[in-house]
């Protein structure tokens, strides 16, 4: 056996189109877990860390920090089986003295949204990282102000097993990024021929490193899409740079809305709606609109029923350019979600599209 024999064939989340298996070997695995341990490890103690696994560990995240590295680091894992059951997953915290816990932003806002998880002893907590979907500030500040310990956001994607940049651990307030690449990385911003753009401007992310795949099981052609001659790997991500080299995520490629010949990113959107204390969660798309293009319409859960469509509306005005406040507000019982709590907003897009066909045919 050698370092470039399969390690996994580890499907794609297929949140915005067919799944599809990235080959990836024992090198790459390895490469990612020693790159997850350059980033971690300085706030974590060889065999005395105890983790906290509210994702599945089929998902590559959950396989390669919760499990790899903390098998690496000789720590103890707690796998959470049905993370969505919010009050029972606070009763097994209860039991254990946790120094980590990773998973995505509906997770953590889930948490803080149970009075007794307040309640907990956060004195051991030494790193609560976030990846999978984009951490909402609203969310990041209430768990430091919850538990004092800061939620790192971590990027990352199947095709790179997964990591790619992390927050570094002595960053001490969130900043919005996804923090710096880690080592032995590769990252630039390309623009919509391939061509590399400034350092301030925005565009698809690409990566090259030890932990990139060596591409889909048996998809030859999808393959050659996303990694080129040089090995860049294009990741589907829009991001920019900020002026001391963090990277941005804005948004992903497929989310973009346009509106009026101007981009808007779901992610901004989402952000500011969020931080309405009457949000539980939200999710922003395009509609197709004859005038415009397209407009956002937002989907949300209320936290608190008095919310209404026009204080959401009043919100935004507050916080968002004209072209970018939505123009629908629908309020629902619940999001469609992955398996690990990741917003669906292709389903979203899906239902919304047939609904407004049903209506153009009534009205024919």
């Amino acid at each position: 056996m050698t370092g470039d024999d399969i390690a996994f064939l580890q499907y794609t989340g297929g949140t915005t189109g067919v799944a599809k298996g990235a080959i990836l070997t024992h090198r790459n695995m390895i490469a990612n877990v020693m790159q997850a341990k350059g980033m971690y490890a300085p706030v974590l103690h060889e065999g005395r860390e105890f983790v906290v696994t509210a994702l599945p560990l089929y998902h590559v995240f959950a396989l390669t920090v919760n499990c790899l590295l903390f098998i690496e680091m000789g720590g103890q894992n707690l796998l959470i089986t049905n993370p969505r059951d919010i009050p029972g997953f606070v009763k097994e915290l209860q039991k254990y003295p946790f120094t980590a816990i990773t998973g995505v932003n509906t997770l953590f806002n889930a948490l803080l949204n149970n009075e007794d998880f307040h309640e907990l002893d956060f004195r051991g907590l030494r790193l609560a990282v976030g990846g999978g979907m984009a951490v909402q500030r609203a969310v990041a500040e209430q768990w430091k102000k919850t538990t004092g310990c800061l939620l790192l956001e971590g990027y990352g994607l199947t095709e790179c097993s997964p990591l790619v940049a992390a927050y570094p651990h002595d960053l001490v307030e969130y900043n919005g990024s996804i923090g710096l690449p880690v080592p032995s990385t590769e990252v630039r911003i390309v623009d919509e021929e391939g061509n590399p753009v400034e350092d301030d401007g925005k565009g698809e992310l690409q990566v090259r490193g030890p932990q990139v795949m060596q591409g889909y099981w048996q998809r030859a052609e999808a393959t050659k899409e996303v990694i080129n001659q040089e090995g860049w790997l294009s990741t589907g991500d829009i991001v920019e740079f900020d002026d001391e080299g963090f990277l941005h995520i804005v948004d992903r490629k497929k989310d973009m809305i346009l509106v009026s010949g101007f981009n808007v990113y779901p992610n901004e959107i989402e952000d500011v709606v969020a931080l309405n204390d009457k949000v539980l969660e939200v999710a922003a798309i395009g509609e197709a609109n004859e005038a415009s293009g397209e407009i956002v319409k937002i989907f949300i859960v209320k936290k608190d029923n008095s919310l209404t469509k026009e204080e959401v509306i009043e919100h935004c005005r507050q916080h968002l350019t004209g072209y970018k406040i939505p123009k629908r507000v629908e309020f629902r019982e619940d999001l469609p979600k992955t398996n690990v709590g990741k917003i669906l907003r292709r389903v979203l897009r899906e239902e919304n599209d047939a609904k407004l066909m049903k209506t153009s045919e009534k009205t024919v």
